[in-house]
């Protein structure tokens, strides 16, 4: 089994015992399935502590129970997206939503370069965003 398709993390098996982050990757076109099972071996390697699951609809890694990394496949490409990519000083990802969120767009797998996103990895792996916590100092201010 390769790192890709290592199911050692994963949580949240169907009731089959099938991996559905596999079975994401492998639903999209080819050329996207290629894509997500890149991004998927690079974030098995980088964040080997992290946790995984399908998680409103798409593969999100979790340190700590806080998503840190996760993407999706539009009809565009595949987004790659960090929970505190705004804090990583990088002008390769693109701001997203109000809470510091950023992502990358991946149409192709030649755009995937596995260097750059080892560098965003592991700078999302030293600084975790603590949603958790975030979220509740929110509710309590309302």
């Amino acid at each position: 089994m390769t790192n890709a398709t290592r199911k050692s993390k994963s949580v949240g098996d169907d009731q089959n015992g099938t991996d559905p982050i596999q079975a994401y990757d492998k639903g999209q076109a080819p050329a996207f399935c290629t894509i997500c099972e890149s991004l998927r071996a690079l974030i098995g390697k980088a964040l080997p502590q992290a946790t995984s699951k399908v998680w409103h609809g798409s593969p999100v890694w979790f340190v700590d129970d806080n998503p840190v990394v996760g993407y999706n496949a539009t009809a565009k490409g595949v987004n790659l997206l960090f929970w505190n990519g705004q804090a990583f000083d990088e002008t390769d990802l693109k701001p997203v939503g109000k809470y510091g969120a950023a992502q990358a767009s991946f149409a192709d797998a030649g755009d995937v370069d596995g260097k750059v996103i080892r560098r965003w990895l592991k700078k999302a792996g030293a600084d975790v965003f603590d949603s958790r916590a975030f979220f509740k100092k929110l509710r309590k201010a309302k």
